[in-house]
C-alpha cells in the first residue's frame, strides 16, 4: 500500500497539553446524595442476584460452551455498533482460519477474530484487577490492534481528510473532535487517565457494578486512542462486570446496547453535557445525565441476563435440541441414539467417554461412531481423544437452538 508522505509521517513533537482541569470530567460516580442513587443501588443488587442465579443454574461444561458462543455474539454486536457487520457464523469461520476470498469481508473477519481473542484473554484472567488502569486499557487496545489487518489501522481525519495510521496500544498524539465533542488535548491524556484509574480501580464489587456505566462514558469522553475507543470501552465494561459479578462470560451487555443503539448514543451525548444547574450535582458534567445512563445500563444488563436465562432454560433448550437431532437422524446426518448422548451431556456438563455405551445401549464401536458424528457436527467438543465430552454451541445452529440470539446468517 502506498501513501502520501504527509500521511505516513508521524508527529515528531510531543503532544500539546492545553492545561484542561481534570475536574472537567467530574463527577466520576453518581453520588450517594443523588436523587436516583437508591434506585441504582437496587438495580445493582437485582443484577448481582440474577447473574449469580443464572450462572449457578448451569453445569460447568455448559457454562464453558456458552461463554464460547457469547464471545462471538459480543463481538458481533460490539462491531455492529461501529458499523461493521460480521455475522457470528463468519466469526466462527475466522476462528477456524476459514476466511472469505473477498478482501473487505476477510478484513472484517480478521477484526472479529481479534476481538474474540481479546475477550478470551479477558475470560482467562489476563486483565484481572487491571480493567480500568492505564496499563490495562492500553493492553486491550494493543492486543486488539496488533491483530488487525493493515487497512483497518488507517483512519481518516474528518476535518482535514488526512489518512493517519493508528499505533496499537499508544495514546493518540493529536487533538480530535468526535461528533460535537471536542476531546481533551493529547498532552492532557496521561493526567486524565491517572485520575480515571485512581477512581475506578479502587472500587469494591458493589461500587464497581454501579459505576461501570460512568467509567464507560468517561473513558469515551477522554477518547484516549485515535480509533477503537468504542470497542475498548465495551471490552473494559465487560471485564469490570465479569470480575465484579463473576458472570462466567455467559451474558454480555453488548447485545442490549446494539439493539438500543440510538438510546445508547443519546445517553452518551447527554453525559457529555455540562451541569444543568445547582440541583445537578457538584461536578462539571451533568450528574443527572450520568445517573440516567447508569439506570439504562444496569437495566439493559438485567434484560440480557433474563434473555440468556430464558434461552438456555434446561427443558426448553433440550426440546429445541431434541427436535434438531430428530431431524438430523431422519436426514441421515446423525445416527440414532445421538440425542441420548447430547441430553446426557447437557444434564451433566461433562460426560466421560466410558459412559456412552451404557447411555446408548450399544457396544463400544457403535457408541464411538455416535460420538464421532456428534464431534464432526460440532455439537460436542473434547480437549483430547480421551477427555470427557462437553456440549458445543456452534453459531450456525444458534437460530435453531437459541432463537433470537442474533439474526440469521445471509445465504
Amino acid at each position: 500500500m502506498s501513501q502520501d508522505k504527509a500521511d505516513i509521517e508521524t508527529d515528531i513533537q510531543a503532544p500539546l497539553d492545553h492545561g484542561e482541569d481534570i475536574a472537567a470530567m467530574e463527577p466520576l460516580q453518581v453520588s450517594d446524595a443523588a436523587p436516583r442513587r437508591e434506585a441504582l443501588t437496587e438495580l445493582a443488587v437485582e443484577l448481582a442476584a440474577k447473574s449469580a442465579g443464572f450462572s449457578r443454574s448451569l453445569p460447568d461444561g455448559v457454562v464453558s460452551a456458552l461463554a464460547d458462543l457469547v464471545r462471538a455474539m459480543n463481538c458481533y454486536y460490539s462491531n455492529l455498533i461501529e458499523g461493521h457487520d460480521t455475522h457470528p457464523v463468519d466469526i466462527e469461520r475466522a476462528m477456524q482460519n476459514d476466511y472469505s476470498d473477498e478482501p473487505r469481508k476477510r478484513d472484517l473477519q480478521l477484526e472479529a477474530r481479534a476481538h474474540v481473542t481479546v475477550q478470551q484473554w479477558i475470560d482467562e484472567g489476563g486483565l484481572a484487577g487491571r480493567a480500568t488502569t492505564i496499563e490495562g486499557v492500553c493492553e486491550i487496545h494493543r492486543r486488539f490492534g496488533e491483530a488487525l489487518p493493515e487497512e483497518l489501522l488507517w483512519i481518516e481525519d474528518p476535518q482535514t481528510g488526512e489518512r493517519i495510521r493508528m499505533t496499537p496500544g499508544e495514546l493518540r498524539g493529536r487533538d480530535v473532535i468526535v461528533g460535537n465533542h471536542v476531546a481533551i488535548s493529547a498532552g492532557a491524556l496521561p493526567r486524565f487517565l491517572r485520575r480515571f484509574e485512581q477512581v475506578y480501580s479502587r472500587l469494591g464489587n458493589a461500587q464497581t457494578i454501579v459505576s461501570t456505566a460512568a467509567a464507560h462514558h468517561r473513558f469515551l469522553w477522554i477518547h484516549p486512542f485515535l480509533d477503537g475507543n468504542g470497542r475498548v470501552a465495551r471490552l473494559m465494561s465487560y471485564a469490570m462486570l465479569r470480575e465484579a459479578l463473576d458472570t462466567g462470560g455467559i451474558w454480555s451487555i453488548a447485545r442490549g446496547l446494539a439493539r438500543q443503539e440510538a438510546r445508547y448514543k443519546q445517553h452518551l451525548v447527554a453525559c457529555d453535557q455540562p451541569r444543568r444547574g445547582d440541583l445537578d450535582g457538584r461536578g462539571s458534567r451533568s450528574e443527572a445525565a450520568l445517573a440516567e445512563f447508569t439506570e439504562f445500563f444496569l437495566q439493559t444488563c438485567i434484560d440480557q441476563v433474563a434473555f440468556m436465562e430464558q434461552l438456555v432454560q434446561p427443558n426448553r433448550l433440550r426440546e429445541r435440541i431434541r427436535l434438531w437431532v430428530e431431524e438430523e437422524v431422519r436426514l441421515g446426518g446423525l445416527p440414532s441414539q445421538a440425542g441420548n448422548v447430547l441430553e446426557a451431556v447437557l444434564y451433566r456438563g461433562d460426560l466421560p467417554r466410558g459412559d456412552v455405551p451404557s447411555i446408548v445401549g450399544t457396544g463400544g464401536r457403535q457408541s464411538q461412531r455416535i460420538v464421532s458424528a456428534l464431534l464432526k457436527a460440532d455439537v460436542l467438543q473434547s480437549s483430547s481423544s480421551r477427555a470427557p465430552l462437553r456440549i458445543a454451541f456452534p453459531a450456525r445452529l444458534a437460530g435453531r437452538w437459541m432463537p433470537g440470539l442474533f439474526p440469521e446468517a445471509a445465504n
